[in-house]
């Protein structure tokens, strides 16, 4: 067996190359997870396949909910990460042209915001300093996994890292490498699913008129189009159609493009002027069957999938970085193998039905209003009135988008 390389830094009492958890993927997720970890007495290693610069550079925008923010204030890095996003203090959700929209407010859940828009970078920055000043964290960049061992008493990882080829154990190792996640294929682990009919095309703005820290969701029958207020006066643009219309999309030049998007966009921000590339990607629903095997546990888009309307995605993600770090503390306090089956089955039961809940809730949403057939359009007008004019209702539905509605993590009351 390797030692670890002198480039990256772990806690000299560790034995070396042995830890406690071993989180395969440095996203967001993971790194969230290991930041969670970061002062729970167990030694932690991060592996991440990108150099930290590559995993800077995506220009992913995330909607931030109300949770994850005192998730990641119970981590203690929300201080580190608030200053460079945006908070939002407004949600309106429109159907199509129809003139009468659902305007969610602070005061509807007696709070002074709704939520936060965070890009990728500074989100993932601020992580990735507050793990720099850990003593039980060892994050190792540029480094690929070949192979994962899962024996009885611990896991054996093989990976690639500056032309060698090195191996570590860990009680248990955590898949947070995505939705294609190879840690979660070469486990045997299955998926159900589907993908959906509609990609989307994602790209910033820069408005005339000041957003007012506004988040719009505008249905459209052929797909949701999001509006999710920057810093800077800037706005991400979610716009979901079908294929081969968002191909379409993608094709334009940026004249006529400009011309299609200001359509849609409306008039509430005046003119718009693109202040981005556009990215396309496809959309899927994807549940594991399972989320956790002996030493093995699955987080964020490796365990599961949703449509992007409502952004839930990430945020499912951190509320399973909470559930999991609160699950592995206490079955290390109790004395217990933190990669025992029965100790990861708390953590599966906690977040599998959660996360099937919002993904159902996307789905629906998705399907009920990327229509025009008519009994549709009226059981949503129906809907729509009732967020409206039932504040109990309106309040239900605030508190699910949120995240404040079922489980709260211990991380999310600290």
């Amino acid at each position: 067996m390797s030692s670890l390389p002198q480039s990256v830094s772990a806690n000299p009492a560790a034995t070396p190359g042995h830890y406690d958890v071993a989180i395969v993927g440095g996203g967001v997720v993971g790194s969230a997870l290991a930041c969670a970890l970061r002062d729970s007495g167990l030694q932690v290693v991060l592996l991440d396949a990108q150099s930290r610069e590559a995993a800077l550079s995506r220009q992913q925008v995330y909607a931030v909910t109300l949770l994850t923010g005192r998730i990641l204030e119970g981590i203690g890095v929300w201080d580190r990460i608030l200053p460079r996003i945006n908070t939002f203090r407004q949600i309106r959700l429109s159907d199509g042209d129809r003139p009468a929209d659902v305007r969610f407010l602070p005061q509807d859940l007696n709070l002074d915001r709704l939520g936060y828009v965070a890009e990728h970078t500074p989100l993932l920055q601020g992580l990735r300093e507050f793990l720099d000043k850990s003593d039980t964290v060892c994050c190792i960049e540029s480094a690929q996994v070949e192979e994962i061992d899962y024996g009885r008493d611990e896991a054996t990882v093989t990976y690639h890292h500056q032309g060698q080829t090195r191996q570590l154990q860990a009680q248990l190792v955590v898949a947070a490498d995505g939705g294609r996640s190879p840690v979660r294929e070469a486990a045997g682990i299955s998926t159900r699913g589907w993908k959906y009919w509609q990609s989307c095309v994602t790209f910033k703005v820069k408005p005339e008129k000041s957003h007012e820290d506004i988040a719009y969701e505008k249905f459209q029958a052929s797909g949701p189009f999001a509006i999710l207020p920057l810093p800077g006066n800037r706005c991400n643009v979610v716009w979901t159609a079908p294929h081969g219309e968002a191909q379409a999309l993608m094709a334009l030049d940026e004249v006529a493009f400009r011309e299609r998007l200001q359509e849609r966009f409306g008039s509430e921000m005046g003119r718009v002027e693109l202040a981005s590339s556009r990215y396309l990607f496809p959309v899927q629903l994807m549940q594991s069957d399972r989320y956790v095997k002996p030493r093995l546990a699955l987080i964020g888009d490796a365990a599961h999938r949703c449509h992007p309307v409502g952004g839930q995605g990430m945020n499912l993600g951190i509320r399973d970085v909470a559930a999991l770090a609160e699950v592995l503390q206490s079955a290390q306090q109790r004395g217990q193998d933190i990669g025992a089956l029965m100790v990861l089955k708390r953590y599966e039961r906690w977040r599998k039905l959660e996360n099937l809940t919002i993904l159902g809730f996307t789905d629906v949403l998705d399907r009920l209003f990327s229509n025009d057939w008519w009994p549709l359009v009226l059981l949503r007008q129906v809907g729509l009135w009732g967020l409206r004019r039932l504040p109990p209702v309106k309040g239900i539905a605030l508190r699910l988008m949120t995240g404040l509605l079922g489980r709260q993590p211990q991380l999310a009351r600290d």
